[in-house]
């Protein structure tokens, strides 16, 4: 380096701000010493006189002595927890989903805890699974036509895996341990991202016999700051791992070999905060970034995964011998019993011989003992006085309680006919175990819902009474499943609800003992044949074909602008230079909201490859707000305009 030239480094600054999202340049004085490139540093902010935090990107000389530049004020830690291809991906989502990188970095990067730091060195050695271990992991893999082909390949597949347990184990998580260890075993990381807790707890459980354990990374949000750090510091090593997690551990820094999500379709691979990207689209944008080997595995088949079957662009992988359950739908005559019959004689019948023999599974769609009451002379529905939510009763004979604000309502009175009497409009889980308590005289109720988790249940005669998504795994399977309330899930205001129902059901099919009867009450139609028939791809290409005409997700991409009416409209207008079709914005409507000024939304409709252009338009409208209102207001503000990509549901 000449005397006349200097260091600079490239820093990417951790803001929320949508106009701070870029490189800016500092000097990197002498004193600093030697810096790595991905370091975390803190810098002055060349406006407002603040020094913030950001990440060194890139670190290069200048002949330019002379351009006045900020010098970074420090460095916080020597360790770089942003290597390039984290950097690389979390600018690639963002970029898609019209968004921030540091947004994306704040999922992934936990905070420093510096005696975790301290105690860490990169030197873990590469550990392999036992030759026992391989064989039973090539056993499970070798069920699924063409799955080796994928994993050896590099390839992209949807799995539908097989729908039973095996040793209290379910189906599910040997497919997708086996997967990994067959990585792990080839030298090469990989990342498994589940919904929930509970899905990562059985995944980690699978694992345990087929790897070992200082293999495996958990990334939880439950775990503890100095824990989470720690797994974190281990995906940056180049020893190779198993990365096991929720949504955000789809960004996990490893070199990945296998990026597999399980049950897609599954809320909570969503992300709430920005830039709200998907698990799943994370995934894709991942695998086109590093050509690793991507599956997603599930009972069901969302109509995002179908559709990049239906294009060739996912390979459809099933097990050479499909098990089918053994699914029973209501009669004609049952499905026209009064509503009241909420489980027809069959079921009750089904349900009472196999509780002779082991547990039965009520699936029901609530928790709590009556989430909903209505008035008992017109049947308009209970409202809380003071803020208009729903009242529910916690148990026979309570007072009525506001589920919104938790306000009791002692003295309610109709506002329709003046009634001060109410009644039971639907059933929880506790109040379906008090009436089928009486109904079984003698079997043991078991309630799991979010207010009583349950993992396990033996095998001992018992009625589990769950909530979807909550039903515990039972001892040599479920001798039973009665899937309760089909008919009032189907009626949710939501576009993918068909989707959602067909998914739970099939999860909790999936728990039964081989042959065991799975009666769904109450249903009939396309959900109910798909269910029925175990052809669950068939039902996402019907939702597929009957959204390409009215151009719903995912047949096009949507995207949901909501701010003031100005700023509202100065976006839509971006949008008339690329000649999108005349019907691809909806609106601008009223959001219902206090806000003063008042706000709209709209909603942009556009293909796939009008992604790019539609989103770089939409977030230079969203960082052209952002500055204007800064100038207005004399200080940093985050934007009036808020932009979301890729709405699931158009009616959020």
């Amino acid at each position: 380096m000449s005397p006349e030239s200097r260091r600079i480094a490239r820093v990417l600054l951790d803001s929320p701000l949508p106009q701070l999202d870029r490189l800016f340049d500092y000097a990197l004085p002498a004193e600093l010493g030697e810096v790595d490139r991905g370091v975390r540093v803190r810098v002055p902010l060349r406006t407002a006189g603040r020094v913030i935090d950001g990440y060194i990107v890139d670190i290069d000389t200048e002949d330019d002595a002379d351009r006045p530049l900020s010098e970074v004020e420090s460095v916080v830690s020597p360790v770089p927890v942003l290597p390039e291809r984290l950097h690389t991906l979390a600018r690639r989502v963002a970029d898609r989903a019209a968004g921030s990188a540091s947004d994306v970095l704040r999922l992934v990067i936990p905070k420093r805890q510096v005696r975790v730091e301290k105690a860490w060195t990169a030197d873990a050695s590469a550990v392999v699974p036992s030759v026992d271990a391989l064989a039973a992991a090539a056993e499970i893999t070798g069920t699924y036509d063409g799955l080796d082909e994928v994993l050896d390949e590099g390839g992209r597949a949807a799995v539908e895996a097989i729908p039973q347990l095996s040793d209290d184990v379910p189906g599910w998580t040997r497919l997708l341990g086996a997967t990994a260890a067959r990585m792990l075993a080839a030298g090469k990381s990989s990342i498994l991202v589940v919904p929930d807790h509970r899905d990562l707890d059985r995944l980690l459980a699978a694992l345990a016999s087929l790897v070992p354990a200082e293999a495996i990374v958990r990334h939880d949000s439950r775990q503890t700051n100095p824990d989470r750090y720690r797994a974190f510091l281990r995906t940056l090593e180049d020893a190779p791992c198993i990365v096991v997690g929720n949504r955000s551990a789809v960004y996990a820094p490893v070199r990945a070999g296998l990026v597999a999500i399980w049950d897609d379709g599954d809320s909570l691979l969503g992300e709430p905060l920005a830039p709200y990207v998907h698990a799943r689209d994370a995934a894709l944008v991942r695998r086109e970034l590093e050509g690793s080997a991507l599956l997603f595995a599930g009972h069901t088949r969302t109509t995002e995964v179908e559709r990049l079957v239906e294009i060739g662009w996912l390979r459809d992988v099933r097990a050479a011998r499909r098990i089918l359950p053994r699914v029973l739908l209501s009669t004609p005559q049952e499905m026209e019993q009064p509503t009241a019959q909420r489980m027809p004689s069959s079921a009750f019948l089904a349900a009472r011989n196999a509780a002779a023999e082991g547990p039965v599974l009520i699936q029901v769609s609530r928790p709590g003992f009556a989430p909903s009451l209505v008035c008992a002379e017109c049947r308009a529905p209970a409202r809380c006085a003071h803020c208009g939510g729903p009242l529910g009763a916690r148990h026979r004979g309570a007072v009525p309680v506001c589920g919104w604000c938790g306000r009791g309502a002692s003295s309610w009175s109709c506002p329709v006919c003046s009634s001060t009497k109410v009644r039971l409009a639907s059933s929880g889980s506790e109040r379906t175990a008090d009436e089928l308590g009486r109904a079984f005289p003698g079997v043991r109720v078991i309630v799991a819902d979010g207010a009583h988790p349950v993992e396990r249940v033996g095998g001992k005669p018992a009625l589990v009474v769950a909530t979807r998504g909550a039903e515990p795994i039972a001892e040599g399977g479920y001798r039973a499943v009665v899937l309760l309330d089909g008919p009032r899930m189907l009626q949710a205001p939501d576009l993918r609800i068909g989707e959602s129902c067909l998914r739970w059901w099939s999860n909790a099919a999936a728990l039964a003992a081989p042959g065991a009867p799975i009666h769904l009450v109450g249903v009939n139609g396309a959900v109910a044949k798909a269910l029925a028939t175990w052809n669950q791809s068939a039902y996402a290409r019907s939702e597929l074909e009957s959204r390409a005409p009215l151009h719903m997700p995912p047949t096009t991409r949507v995207a949901l602008v909501q701010g003031s009416v100005p700023a509202v409209g100065r976006a839509l207008a971006a949008l008339d230079e690329l000649s999108l079709p005349p019907d691809a914005v909806l609106g601008p409507v009223p959001v219902d909201s206090d806000d003063v000024p008042p706000r709209v939304r709209a909603l942009v409709r556009f293909d796939y490859g009008a992604g790019p252009r539609v989103a770089t338009a939409l977030r230079a409208a969203v960082v052209a707000e952002a500055v204007s209102g800064r100038r207005a207001r004399g200080r940093a503000t985050k934007s009036t305009l808020s932009v979301r990509l890729d709405i699931l549901d158009p009616e959020l």
